[in-house]
Protein backbone atom coordinates (compact mmCIF):
# COMPACT_ATOMS: atom_id res chain seq x y z
CA UNK A 1 0.00 0.00 0.00
CA UNK A 2 1.24 3.50 -0.93
CA UNK A 3 1.94 5.85 1.96
CA UNK A 4 -0.19 8.21 3.58
CA UNK A 5 -0.44 11.56 1.57
CA UNK A 6 -0.12 14.37 4.27
CA UNK A 7 -1.16 17.67 3.45
CA UNK A 8 1.22 19.40 6.00
CA UNK A 9 3.95 18.49 3.34
CA UNK A 10 2.10 19.92 0.41
CA UNK A 11 2.10 23.36 2.34
CA UNK A 12 5.64 23.45 3.42
CA UNK A 13 7.18 21.98 0.10
CA UNK A 14 10.80 19.91 0.37
CA UNK A 15 12.54 21.18 2.86
CA UNK A 16 10.63 24.46 3.05
CA UNK A 17 10.58 26.99 5.98
CA UNK A 18 7.11 27.10 7.40
CA UNK A 19 7.13 30.14 8.51
CA UNK A 20 8.95 31.57 5.45
CA UNK A 21 7.72 31.73 1.22
CA UNK A 22 10.62 32.14 0.18
CA UNK A 23 12.46 28.93 -1.73
CA UNK A 24 15.50 28.09 -0.74
CA UNK A 25 18.35 26.01 -2.77
CA UNK A 26 20.11 22.86 -1.48
CA UNK A 27 23.26 23.47 0.33
CA UNK A 28 23.70 27.58 -0.40
CA UNK A 29 21.80 30.50 -0.95
CA UNK A 30 19.57 31.53 -3.99
CA UNK A 31 21.42 32.63 -7.16
CA UNK A 32 22.17 36.60 -6.64
CA UNK A 33 20.94 36.76 -3.54
CA UNK A 34 24.95 38.11 -2.63
CA UNK A 35 24.17 41.08 -4.96
CA UNK A 36 21.20 41.83 -2.97
CA UNK A 37 23.27 42.15 0.25
CA UNK A 38 26.60 43.74 -1.33
CA UNK A 39 25.18 45.98 -3.78
CA UNK A 40 27.32 44.95 -6.42
CA UNK A 41 30.03 42.85 -7.62
CA UNK A 42 33.08 45.09 -6.59
CA UNK A 43 34.96 44.90 -3.36
CA UNK A 44 34.37 47.72 -0.39
CA UNK A 45 32.16 50.95 -0.39
CA UNK A 46 33.15 53.06 -3.12
CA UNK A 47 33.77 52.65 -7.41
CA UNK A 48 30.70 54.35 -8.24
CA UNK A 49 27.85 57.08 -8.19
CA UNK A 50 24.26 56.69 -6.57
CA UNK A 51 22.59 56.61 -9.67
CA UNK A 52 24.81 53.55 -10.27
CA UNK A 53 24.09 52.17 -7.21
CA UNK A 54 20.43 52.85 -7.42
CA UNK A 55 20.63 50.79 -11.04
CA UNK A 56 22.61 48.42 -9.95
CA UNK A 57 20.44 47.92 -6.88
CA UNK A 58 17.14 47.73 -9.24
CA UNK A 59 18.70 45.31 -11.58
CA UNK A 60 19.60 42.87 -8.53
CA UNK A 61 16.32 43.20 -7.15
CA UNK A 62 14.49 42.08 -10.64
CA UNK A 63 17.12 39.58 -10.98
CA UNK A 64 16.17 38.30 -7.22
CA UNK A 65 12.62 38.07 -8.42
CA UNK A 66 13.37 36.62 -11.78
CA UNK A 67 15.22 33.83 -9.88
CA UNK A 68 12.83 33.51 -7.32
CA UNK A 69 10.15 32.93 -10.69
CA UNK A 70 12.30 30.13 -12.45
CA UNK A 71 12.95 28.54 -9.09
CA UNK A 72 9.12 28.46 -7.78
CA UNK A 73 7.98 24.79 -8.16
CA UNK A 74 4.60 23.60 -7.24
CA UNK A 75 5.24 20.59 -4.98
CA UNK A 76 4.29 16.87 -6.54
CA UNK A 77 1.23 14.90 -5.23
CA UNK A 78 2.41 11.66 -4.14
CA UNK A 79 -0.15 9.06 -5.44
CA UNK A 80 -1.34 7.20 -2.88
CA UNK A 81 -1.95 3.60 -4.03
CA UNK A 82 -5.54 1.35 -3.97
CA UNK A 83 -6.18 -1.42 -1.82
CA UNK A 84 -6.00 -4.47 -3.67
CA UNK A 85 -9.08 -6.58 -3.44
CA UNK A 86 -7.78 -9.48 -5.33
CA UNK A 87 -4.64 -11.77 -4.41
CA UNK A 88 -1.78 -11.54 -6.49
CA UNK A 89 0.11 -14.23 -8.32
CA UNK A 90 2.20 -15.20 -6.29
CA UNK A 91 0.43 -14.09 -3.23
CA UNK A 92 1.82 -11.25 -1.69
CA UNK A 93 -0.68 -8.60 -1.10
CA UNK A 94 -1.32 -8.42 2.86
CA UNK A 95 -4.94 -10.22 3.57
CA UNK A 96 -6.04 -6.99 5.66
CA UNK A 97 -6.12 -5.58 2.46
CA UNK A 98 -7.98 -7.98 0.37
CA UNK A 99 -10.50 -8.86 3.41
CA UNK A 100 -11.15 -4.88 4.26
CA UNK A 101 -14.14 -6.24 6.32
CA UNK A 102 -12.28 -8.91 8.22
CA UNK A 103 -14.95 -11.48 7.22
CA UNK A 104 -13.23 -14.56 6.38
CA UNK A 105 -14.53 -17.51 4.92
CA UNK A 106 -16.45 -20.37 6.92
CA UNK A 107 -15.29 -23.26 7.37
CA UNK A 108 -17.66 -26.42 6.33
CA UNK A 109 -19.32 -27.65 9.45
CA UNK A 110 -20.61 -31.09 10.39
CA UNK A 111 -22.58 -32.67 13.21
CA UNK A 112 -20.68 -34.61 15.94
CA UNK A 113 -21.08 -37.94 15.72
CA UNK A 114 -21.79 -38.05 18.60
CA UNK A 115 -24.99 -35.62 19.00
CA UNK A 116 -24.20 -32.39 21.41
CA UNK A 117 -27.41 -31.40 20.90
CA UNK A 118 -30.54 -33.12 23.00
CA UNK A 119 -33.48 -33.86 21.71
CA UNK A 120 -35.30 -31.51 23.90
CA UNK A 121 -32.98 -28.71 22.20
CA UNK A 122 -34.09 -29.91 18.95
CA UNK A 123 -37.86 -29.90 19.65
CA UNK A 124 -37.37 -26.55 20.65
CA UNK A 125 -35.93 -25.49 18.06
CA UNK A 126 -38.72 -26.75 16.11
CA UNK A 127 -41.02 -23.80 17.63
CA UNK A 128 -41.04 -21.34 15.31
CA UNK A 129 -43.65 -20.03 17.15
CA UNK A 130 -41.37 -18.24 19.83
CA UNK A 131 -39.87 -16.63 16.87
CA UNK A 132 -42.72 -14.88 15.78
CA UNK A 133 -43.13 -11.30 17.42
CA UNK A 134 -47.07 -11.60 16.75
CA UNK A 135 -47.27 -14.83 18.42
CA UNK A 136 -47.26 -13.88 22.52
CA UNK A 137 -49.27 -10.68 21.55
CA UNK A 138 -51.81 -12.42 20.10
CA UNK A 139 -52.10 -14.99 22.85
CA UNK A 140 -52.30 -12.46 25.31
CA UNK A 141 -55.00 -10.70 23.13
CA UNK A 142 -56.91 -14.07 22.98
CA UNK A 143 -56.57 -14.65 27.02
CA UNK A 144 -58.29 -10.97 27.56
CA UNK A 145 -60.83 -11.84 25.45
CA UNK A 146 -61.66 -14.89 27.54
CA UNK A 147 -61.39 -13.12 30.80
CA UNK A 148 -63.85 -10.18 29.94
CA UNK A 149 -66.38 -12.74 28.49
CA UNK A 150 -66.01 -14.87 31.32
CA UNK A 151 -66.15 -11.90 33.89
CA UNK A 152 -69.63 -11.06 32.28
CA UNK A 153 -70.80 -14.23 32.80
CA UNK A 154 -69.60 -14.50 36.72
CA UNK A 155 -71.40 -10.68 36.87
CA UNK A 156 -74.67 -11.39 34.74
CA UNK A 157 -75.41 -15.09 35.00
CA UNK A 158 -78.17 -15.83 37.53
CA UNK A 159 -80.16 -19.04 38.27
CA UNK A 160 -83.29 -19.30 35.88
CA UNK A 161 -81.07 -18.42 33.06
CA UNK A 162 -81.42 -21.36 30.13
CA UNK A 163 -77.70 -23.40 29.31
CA UNK A 164 -78.45 -22.08 25.43
CA UNK A 165 -78.86 -18.28 26.71
CA UNK A 166 -75.84 -18.53 28.44
CA UNK A 167 -73.28 -20.55 25.74
CA UNK A 168 -75.35 -18.03 23.22
CA UNK A 169 -73.92 -14.89 25.05
CA UNK A 170 -70.16 -16.17 25.68
CA UNK A 171 -70.04 -17.00 21.85
CA UNK A 172 -71.16 -14.15 20.58
CA UNK A 173 -69.33 -12.13 23.38
CA UNK A 174 -66.20 -13.86 21.80
CA UNK A 175 -66.92 -13.01 17.99
CA UNK A 176 -67.49 -9.58 18.69
CA UNK A 177 -64.44 -8.89 21.18
CA UNK A 178 -62.47 -10.87 17.72
CA UNK A 179 -63.99 -8.50 15.57
CA UNK A 180 -64.98 -11.50 13.42
CA UNK A 181 -68.15 -13.13 12.93
CA UNK A 182 -66.90 -16.29 11.10
CA UNK A 183 -69.57 -16.21 8.54
CA UNK A 184 -66.92 -15.75 5.24
CA UNK A 185 -65.18 -19.04 4.40
CA UNK A 186 -61.99 -19.40 5.71
CA UNK A 187 -62.58 -16.58 8.89
CA UNK A 188 -63.19 -18.87 11.65
CA UNK A 189 -59.30 -20.54 11.02
CA UNK A 190 -58.17 -16.77 11.44
CA UNK A 191 -60.09 -16.55 14.90
CA UNK A 192 -63.02 -18.03 17.19
CA UNK A 193 -64.08 -20.20 19.62
CA UNK A 194 -61.29 -22.90 19.94
CA UNK A 195 -64.03 -25.27 20.74
CA UNK A 196 -67.63 -25.14 21.63
CA UNK A 197 -68.75 -23.84 25.32
CA UNK A 198 -68.52 -25.90 27.85
CA UNK A 199 -71.94 -25.75 30.48
CA UNK A 200 -71.94 -28.84 32.58
CA UNK A 201 -74.19 -29.40 35.90
CA UNK A 202 -73.58 -31.00 38.78
CA UNK A 203 -72.60 -34.89 38.37
CA UNK A 204 -71.80 -33.85 34.30
CA UNK A 205 -67.89 -33.54 34.69
CA UNK A 206 -67.21 -32.28 31.11
CA UNK A 207 -67.95 -31.98 27.41
CA UNK A 208 -71.29 -30.85 27.87
CA UNK A 209 -73.25 -28.28 25.44
CA UNK A 210 -76.85 -27.01 24.69
CA UNK A 211 -77.47 -28.21 21.22
CA UNK A 212 -80.16 -26.81 18.94
CA UNK A 213 -83.57 -29.39 19.04
CA UNK A 214 -82.51 -30.51 22.62
CA UNK A 215 -85.19 -29.70 25.66
CA UNK A 216 -84.22 -26.46 27.58
CA UNK A 217 -81.77 -26.94 30.81
CA UNK A 218 -82.63 -24.11 33.54
CA UNK A 219 -79.72 -23.09 35.92
CA UNK A 220 -80.85 -23.94 39.29
CA UNK A 221 -79.73 -22.10 42.37
CA UNK A 222 -78.76 -25.56 43.76
CA UNK A 223 -76.54 -26.61 40.92
CA UNK A 224 -73.04 -26.25 40.12
CA UNK A 225 -72.39 -25.54 36.79
CA UNK A 226 -68.73 -25.78 35.06
CA UNK A 227 -67.59 -23.40 32.47
CA UNK A 228 -65.28 -24.16 29.89
CA UNK A 229 -64.58 -22.02 26.62
CA UNK A 230 -62.00 -21.43 24.31
CA UNK A 231 -61.05 -18.24 22.12
CA UNK A 232 -57.97 -18.69 19.49
CA UNK A 233 -56.24 -16.19 17.13
CA UNK A 234 -54.33 -17.94 14.24
CA UNK A 235 -54.94 -22.01 15.79
CA UNK A 236 -53.12 -20.50 19.00
CA UNK A 237 -56.21 -21.64 21.64
CA UNK A 238 -56.30 -19.70 25.25
CA UNK A 239 -58.17 -22.60 27.24
CA UNK A 240 -59.77 -21.68 30.54
CA UNK A 241 -62.64 -23.04 32.44
CA UNK A 242 -63.85 -21.65 36.26
CA UNK A 243 -66.91 -23.13 38.00
CA UNK A 244 -70.20 -21.19 39.37
CA UNK A 245 -72.35 -22.07 42.23
CA UNK A 246 -74.67 -20.50 44.10
CA UNK A 247 -74.93 -22.12 47.64
CA UNK A 248 -71.99 -21.99 49.65
CA UNK A 249 -72.47 -25.61 50.42
CA UNK A 250 -70.32 -25.94 47.75
CA UNK A 251 -67.40 -23.24 48.47
CA UNK A 252 -65.44 -26.29 49.93
CA UNK A 253 -65.54 -28.21 46.81
CA UNK A 254 -64.48 -25.40 44.50
CA UNK A 255 -61.60 -24.19 46.74
CA UNK A 256 -60.07 -27.83 46.53
CA UNK A 257 -60.03 -27.49 42.54
CA UNK A 258 -59.17 -24.20 42.47
CA UNK A 259 -56.16 -24.62 45.10
CA UNK A 260 -55.31 -28.68 43.13
CA UNK A 261 -54.99 -26.42 39.76
CA UNK A 262 -53.09 -23.80 40.99
CA UNK A 263 -50.46 -26.10 42.86
CA UNK A 264 -50.33 -28.09 39.34
CA UNK A 265 -49.33 -24.55 37.81
CA UNK A 266 -46.80 -24.13 40.89
CA UNK A 267 -45.00 -27.17 39.95
CA UNK A 268 -45.17 -27.15 36.40
CA UNK A 269 -41.71 -25.38 34.62
CA UNK A 270 -39.29 -26.41 32.04
CA UNK A 271 -37.57 -29.52 32.63
CA UNK A 272 -40.94 -30.78 35.40
CA UNK A 273 -41.72 -34.31 35.21
CA UNK A 274 -45.69 -34.67 34.63
CA UNK A 275 -45.35 -37.63 37.20
CA UNK A 276 -43.99 -34.62 39.71
CA UNK A 277 -47.05 -32.35 38.82
CA UNK A 278 -49.80 -35.21 38.70
CA UNK A 279 -48.76 -35.86 42.43
CA UNK A 280 -49.12 -32.57 44.09
CA UNK A 281 -52.09 -32.17 42.55
CA UNK A 282 -53.53 -35.65 43.74
CA UNK A 283 -51.94 -33.95 46.70
CA UNK A 284 -53.84 -31.09 47.30
CA UNK A 285 -57.08 -31.97 45.99
CA UNK A 286 -57.67 -34.90 48.33
CA UNK A 287 -56.56 -32.79 51.80
CA UNK A 288 -60.25 -31.12 51.10
CA UNK A 289 -63.80 -32.41 51.99
CA UNK A 290 -66.75 -31.15 51.61
CA UNK A 291 -70.21 -31.48 53.71
CA UNK A 292 -73.47 -31.52 51.59
CA UNK A 293 -76.71 -32.49 53.41
CA UNK A 294 -74.93 -33.23 56.28
CA UNK A 295 -72.55 -35.62 55.42
CA UNK A 296 -68.96 -35.78 54.40
CA UNK A 297 -67.20 -36.13 50.91
CA UNK A 298 -63.93 -36.63 50.34
CA UNK A 299 -62.93 -34.54 47.03
CA UNK A 300 -61.60 -37.17 44.65
CA UNK A 301 -59.23 -36.15 41.51
CA UNK A 302 -61.21 -37.18 38.23
CA UNK A 303 -58.61 -40.00 36.99
CA UNK A 304 -60.66 -40.30 33.85
CA UNK A 305 -59.73 -36.85 32.48
CA UNK A 306 -56.16 -34.66 32.08
CA UNK A 307 -54.56 -31.82 31.82
CA UNK A 308 -52.65 -31.55 28.25
CA UNK A 309 -50.86 -29.48 26.26
CA UNK A 310 -51.70 -27.14 23.18
CA UNK A 311 -50.68 -26.88 19.81
CA UNK A 312 -51.55 -24.74 16.98
CA UNK A 313 -54.89 -25.48 15.97
CA UNK A 314 -55.13 -28.78 18.21
CA UNK A 315 -56.53 -28.22 21.50
CA UNK A 316 -54.58 -31.88 22.75
CA UNK A 317 -51.29 -31.49 21.74
CA UNK A 318 -50.22 -34.81 22.76
CA UNK A 319 -49.12 -34.73 25.99
CA UNK A 320 -51.41 -35.25 29.01
CA UNK A 321 -51.03 -34.59 32.90
CA UNK A 322 -53.07 -36.66 34.81
CA UNK A 323 -54.38 -36.00 38.40
CA UNK A 324 -53.36 -38.82 40.18
CA UNK A 325 -49.55 -40.59 41.05
CA UNK A 326 -48.25 -42.33 37.68
CA UNK A 327 -44.78 -43.14 36.77
CA UNK A 328 -44.41 -40.54 33.62
CA UNK A 329 -40.89 -39.26 33.13
CA UNK A 330 -41.98 -37.21 30.16
CA UNK A 331 -40.72 -33.55 31.06
CA UNK A 332 -42.14 -30.32 30.23
CA UNK A 333 -40.01 -28.37 27.98
CA UNK A 334 -39.41 -24.59 27.01
CA UNK A 335 -41.67 -23.05 24.49
CA UNK A 336 -44.59 -25.64 25.27
CA UNK A 337 -48.21 -24.86 25.89
CA UNK A 338 -50.05 -26.10 28.81
CA UNK A 339 -53.74 -26.44 29.96
CA UNK A 340 -53.30 -26.84 33.19
CA UNK A 341 -56.94 -28.51 34.58
CA UNK A 342 -58.03 -30.25 37.41
CA UNK A 343 -61.46 -31.68 37.80
CA UNK A 344 -62.32 -32.99 41.44
CA UNK A 345 -65.53 -34.75 42.38
CA UNK A 346 -68.02 -35.95 45.93
CA UNK A 347 -68.31 -39.15 43.46
CA UNK A 348 -66.20 -42.10 42.39
CA UNK A 349 -63.74 -39.83 40.57
CA UNK A 350 -64.46 -41.95 37.40
CA UNK A 351 -66.52 -41.16 34.14
CA UNK A 352 -68.61 -42.49 32.07
CA UNK A 353 -70.14 -41.42 28.67
CA UNK A 354 -73.22 -39.35 29.25
CA UNK A 355 -76.45 -38.83 26.80
CA UNK A 356 -75.85 -36.93 23.91
CA UNK A 357 -72.89 -35.11 21.88
CA UNK A 358 -70.63 -32.22 22.66
CA UNK A 359 -69.70 -31.44 19.41
CA UNK A 360 -67.35 -33.17 16.29
CA UNK A 361 -64.22 -32.65 15.12
CA UNK A 362 -61.99 -33.43 12.40
CA UNK A 363 -59.50 -36.71 12.71
CA UNK A 364 -55.88 -36.43 12.82
CA UNK A 365 -54.31 -35.99 9.72
CA UNK A 366 -57.38 -36.28 7.54
CA UNK A 367 -56.83 -35.93 3.62
CA UNK A 368 -57.85 -32.77 1.68
CA UNK A 369 -60.13 -34.85 -0.25
CA UNK A 370 -62.07 -38.13 0.95
CA UNK A 371 -64.42 -40.14 -1.29
CA UNK A 372 -67.59 -40.85 0.98
CA UNK A 373 -70.83 -43.02 -0.16
CA UNK A 374 -73.18 -39.25 -0.28
CA UNK A 375 -71.93 -36.66 -2.67
CA UNK A 376 -73.68 -34.08 0.37
CA UNK A 377 -71.42 -36.06 2.57
CA UNK A 378 -68.41 -34.80 0.77
CA UNK A 379 -69.22 -31.51 0.01
CA UNK A 380 -69.90 -31.08 3.59
CA UNK A 381 -66.48 -32.43 4.41
CA UNK A 382 -65.07 -29.17 2.25
CA UNK A 383 -67.12 -26.92 4.24
CA UNK A 384 -65.97 -28.69 7.78
CA UNK A 385 -62.45 -28.36 6.66
CA UNK A 386 -63.10 -24.83 6.36
CA UNK A 387 -65.38 -23.42 8.79
CA UNK A 388 -64.93 -26.76 11.70
CA UNK A 389 -68.74 -27.81 11.20
CA UNK A 390 -69.88 -31.18 12.12
CA UNK A 391 -72.00 -34.06 10.39
CA UNK A 392 -72.99 -37.50 11.73
CA UNK A 393 -72.62 -39.02 8.20
CA UNK A 394 -69.24 -38.23 8.43
CA UNK A 395 -68.69 -40.05 12.28
CA UNK A 396 -69.98 -43.03 10.95
CA UNK A 397 -66.94 -43.49 8.14
CA UNK A 398 -64.60 -42.73 10.39
CA UNK A 399 -63.66 -39.07 9.59
CA UNK A 400 -64.90 -37.32 12.56
CA UNK A 401 -64.41 -37.85 15.96
CA UNK A 402 -67.53 -37.38 18.52
CA UNK A 403 -66.99 -35.95 21.62
CA UNK A 404 -69.53 -37.13 24.29
CA UNK A 405 -70.38 -35.45 27.66
CA UNK A 406 -68.47 -37.07 30.60
CA UNK A 407 -70.29 -37.39 33.86
CA UNK A 408 -69.86 -39.03 37.40
CA UNK A 409 -72.78 -40.65 38.87
CA UNK A 410 -75.52 -38.96 39.77
CA UNK A 411 -75.98 -37.15 42.86
CA UNK A 412 -72.70 -36.39 43.16
CA UNK A 413 -70.81 -32.92 42.30
CA UNK A 414 -68.08 -31.70 40.69
CA UNK A 415 -65.93 -28.73 39.65
CA UNK A 416 -63.16 -27.46 37.31
CA UNK A 417 -60.75 -25.05 37.01
CA UNK A 418 -58.11 -24.15 33.98
CA UNK A 419 -55.72 -22.03 33.22
CA UNK A 420 -53.42 -21.72 29.84
CA UNK A 421 -49.47 -21.75 30.75
CA UNK A 422 -46.53 -20.41 28.11
CA UNK A 423 -43.20 -22.48 29.36
CA UNK A 424 -40.93 -19.29 28.39
CA UNK A 425 -37.31 -19.04 28.94
CA UNK A 426 -37.25 -16.53 31.69
CA UNK A 427 -40.44 -17.58 33.82
CA UNK A 428 -43.69 -19.59 32.95
CA UNK A 429 -46.56 -17.11 32.63
CA UNK A 430 -49.92 -17.52 32.70
CA UNK A 431 -51.60 -16.24 29.96
CA UNK A 432 -55.64 -16.65 30.89
CA UNK A 433 -55.00 -15.42 34.86
CA UNK A 434 -57.66 -12.80 35.84
CA UNK A 435 -58.75 -11.32 39.26
CA UNK A 436 -61.08 -13.87 39.71
CA UNK A 437 -59.45 -16.89 39.58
Amino acid sequence: MGAKFNEDEKNQGNGGDPSSGTPRSVGGEVKGAHLARDGDASLGDGGGDDDDDDDQEAGSVSLIATDKKQKKRKPRKKKTKKSATTQSNPPRVPLSAVFASAEYPKGECQDYITARTTPEELRLRGRKHLEDPEFLSEYRKAAEIHRQVRHWVQDTVKPGWELSDIADGIEDGVRALLGNQGLETGSALRSGMGFPTGLCLNHQVAHYTPNPGQKSVVLQHSDVMKVDFGVHINGWIVDSAFTMSFDPVYDSLLDAVKDATNTGIKTAGIDVRICDVSAAIQETMESYEVEIGGKSYPVKPVRTLNAHDIKQYHIHGGKSIPFVKNKDQTKMEEGEVFAIETFGSTGRGRTTSDVGIYGYGLGTDRPKHVSLPFASANRLYKVIRENFGTIVCLVSNGVLEPYEPLADIKGSYSAQFEHTILLRESAKEILSRGSDY
